[in-house]
């Protein structure tokens, strides 16, 4: 059925859809015209803030985009924004943006930046959350750097320790005979440098505080005009300042033009070495002054270098990719460190190099004081040996296949023993390394002839149907088939004069004495008696001997141990000891193995050389200066002692 409306009727339906419709057009417009509004929430985390928007609570419009700009304190560095995090354009980068789309909370994240320095035997190791670890000779607390926090940078001298605080402030521990140490009052510094027995502090202003000697003349006048630094390196006899246009100045001894820097301009970094100079031009490339007789100097190919530092007779620069190369003596690991890669820093020692790596490990050459850090790489080890007397290193193993292997420092090429073969005994003397063929003929490898450490005691060519060789301060003994001992090398205090000795079953080589065990059971000495180390006519009833420096020891048929000679770290406190199987003597300590494979010890413990408590499985020990070394029974080996531990670092 069709309804008509009426006029009136249908004119009341229209204005009422207008109505309706105009109801609607106000209500979408109200509706467009709502803004949505969000928080965000910025927090820091570490040593840094954000000074963009800032820190706190904001709140922005639905879909607003909002710069960031995270801002790490000096010597610090930014890590990442966490947190609601999914609209920020770059989470790696300090300064990115947000796109605001809810409720956000992030975080940025800080840490300190971790870095190396090595003393003359320390090392310390600033980590990410602003802590220091250290390890190496203590024996001036120069490694007492555990409640430390708060660091920003550190430097080591040659017995002590500096660090910067996120404050401004210094602390330092070590070696203070020179006042070297005495920077608790220093504040407002941004940098600080240490070398031999001086540190040096700039100051935000631009001047240069300093404590300490330089060869005995205070050093704390020297700066008194200079102003407008902004870094300084500490050398061996001299300091150099960089300004912040980029020009140098220095002080100190000038014998080789190491101070000659009046005329540099473009410097970002300087290094300050024993008797030369490096600097970093802003283009990459380097620069130097000063003494080039090891070729130290020899840096004008370098390119694309972002740091520099300079040690006794070398210099070392870090690429931007993350490589090194290196100048100079070889004894500093020069010719290792090209291998090198993904390394942030490079720190150059007294005498050698150090790296560290992206990952926070520290990687060292391997001819240096420091590989000790790697002898427990190493396998299928059939016997071991430690030498070094005056804090040179080395270690020395061969394998069951009769191949030999080396670590530590090399400066007379006392680890030249990669081609040896057919080798079944090997002994580690100061400053050279003595080998026995399976044909009981002998090699050795140490000082060149000339060097000022030669005394022939590598002169072991004619020597045949030898037993038994140990290797002494700067000579050799071998034990002949015939139970005769034949020696070579310095002979200053008669520490060779074994040419009567017969019935002899071991033979034993101390610093500057001689001792033997005849077969039947008594001990002969000959040599230096300073310490009564050779008074051993009394002993009987011993089966085998060791020699240190001023000591020796021997091992009696029944499992305990006597002992002579100098005692001042207690290195003859062996009176207790029983049910030992062998000794071994370091320079001031002594080792024994137990029946059952453990290890005790007693003696100078002031590098960890001791702390062989936890050792079993033990079939051979030895000992040097800082270090010992230990074979266990299934062909791998163990070291306690100085470095034992730094490839383990994780300064991250």
């Amino acid at each position: 059925m069709k309804t008509i409306l009426s006029s009136r009727r249908h004119h009341y339906l229209a204005r009422a859809s207008i109505f309706l419709i105009a109801l609607a057009l106000i209500a979408g417009t109200v509706s467009c015209g709502v803004v949505v509004e969000y928080d965000l929430t910025i927090a820091s985390d570490g040593p840094g803030s954000v000074t963009a928007p800032g820190d706190g609570t904001f709140p922005y419009d639905e879909g607003t985009m909002v710069d960031l700009v995270a801002t790490p304190d000096d010597g610090c560095r930014f890590v990442g924004w966490t947190g609601d995090a999914s609209t920020i354009d770059d989470t790696n980068a300090a300064t990115t943006t947000i796109t605001v789309n809810g409720d956000y909370a992030i975080t940025a994240n800080f840490e300190y930046i971790p870095m190396i320095a090595a003393g003359e035997d320390h090392m310390v190791g600033l980590k990410s959350d602003g802590t220091v670890v250290a390890m190496g000779g203590n024996y001036d607390g120069q490694c007492n750097v555990s409640g430390w926090t708060d660091i920003t940078q550190i430097s080591a001298g040659y017995e002590h320790t500096v660090g910067l605080k996120s404050n401004g402030k210094v602390v330092a521990v070590g070696n203070n005979w020179d006042g070297q140490c005495d920077v608790g009052n220093w504040t407002d510094i941004t940098q600080v440098a240490a070398c031999e027995d001086h540190t040096l502090g700039v100051m935000s202003n631009g001047t240069v505080l300093a404590v300490g000697y330089i060869e005995g003349e205070d050093i704390s006048g020297w700066f008194g005009n200079w102003t407008d630094i902004v870094q300084v390196a500490a050398g061996f006899y001299h300091i150099v300042g960089l300004k912040s246009d980029g020009t140098v100045v220095a002080e100190g001894w000038d014998d080789w033009g190491e101070c000659n820097v009046s005329g540099w301009a473009g410097i970002t970094q300087v290094a300050a070495g024993c008797s030369h100079t490096a600097g970093l031009r802003s283009d990459g490339t380097v620069v130097a002054v000063g003494d080039n007789e090891d070729g130290q100097r020899d840096v004008g190919n370098w390119t694309e270098i972002v740091q520099v530092d300079a040690g006794h007779g070398f210099t070392v620069g870090l690429r931007s990719n993350g490589t090194v190369v290196a100048v100079g003596t070889d004894i500093a690991g020069v010719q290792e460190v090209g291998d090198w890669t993904g390394i942030i820093q490079v720190d150059a020692t007294h005498d050698f190099i150090v790296g560290l790596k992206s990952d926070g490990t520290v990687v060292v050459p391997e001819f240096s004081q420091f590989a000790n850090c790697y002898i427990d790489d190493w396998t299928n080890m059939a016997w071991i040996s430690a030498g070094g007397y005056s804090g040179l290193h080395h270690t020395v193993g061969v394998r069951w296949d009769g191949t030999v292997v080396a670590l530590g420092e090399n400066w007379y090429g006392q680890c030249d023993v990669g081609s040896w073969g057919n080798i079944t005994q090997v002994a580690a003397g100061e400053y050279h390394t003595v080998g026995l063929k399976s044909d009981r003929t002998v090699v050795a490898v140490g000082p060149s002839s000339g060097e000022w450490s030669d005394y022939g005691q590598c002169d072991v060519s004619n020597w045949t149907d030898i037993d038994w060789v140990d290797a002494g301060g700067r000579f050799t003994v071998g034990l002949e088939s015939d139970d005769t001992v034949v020696a070579v090398g310095d002979n200053s205090s008669g520490q060779c004069n074994v040419s009567g000795w017969t019935n002899i079953r071991q033979v034993a080589a101390g610093g500057s004495h001689t001792v033997g065990v005849k077969w039947d059971d008594t001990v002969v000495a000959v040599g230096g008696n300073g310490y009564g180390q050779c008074n051993v006519t009394s002993w009987d009833d011993i089966i085998g001997v060791a020699a240190g420096v001023g000591h020796t020891v021997g091992l009696k048929s029944d499992g305990t141990v006597v002992a002579v000679g100098n005692n001042y770290s207690g290195q003859c406190n062996v009176g207790s000891w029983n049910d030992i199987v062998l000794v071994a003597a370091g320079v001031y300590y002594t080792l024994g193995i137990k029946s059952d494979g453990t290890v005790v010890a007693a003696g100078d413990n002031d590098y960890g050389q001791c702390d062989v408590g936890n050792w079993t499985d033990i079939d051979c020990v030895d000992g040097s200066h800082a270090l010992t070394v230990g074979l266990k029974s299934d062909g791998t080996a163990v070291a306690a002692g100085m470095w034992v531990g730094l490839d383990k670092w994780d300064l991250c």
